[in-house]
């Protein structure tokens, strides 16, 4: 099933949702079924890398890395560059 990106031409809202082939997606705020599917944004270049090193950094101090090796630990906060 695919993310989309659609806009809502009852209220003007903008949003991702996934979708089956066979469903017909409605307007998280109103309900509408007048959608228009948008073409997805892409993250800009080297950020990507840098918001899932922040996420795995959030993990880390909420202790979900707890279980690994600090060996292990390290190697999943280094960064790649």
């Amino acid at each position: 099933m695919p993310i989309h990106d659609y806009h809502c031409d009852a209220c003007g809202a903008d949003f991702e949702a996934l979708v089956r082939s066979s469903d017909t997606p409605t307007c998280p705020q109103c309900g509408s079924a007048q959608l228009q599917r948008q073409i997805s944004r892409l993250a800009p270049a080297g950020k990507i890398e840098a918001i899932r090193m922040s996420n795995r950094r959030a993990a880390d101090r909420a202790g979900h890395f707890n279980h690994y090796s600090p060996s292990e630990r390290a190697m999943l906060l280094k960064t790649t560059r």
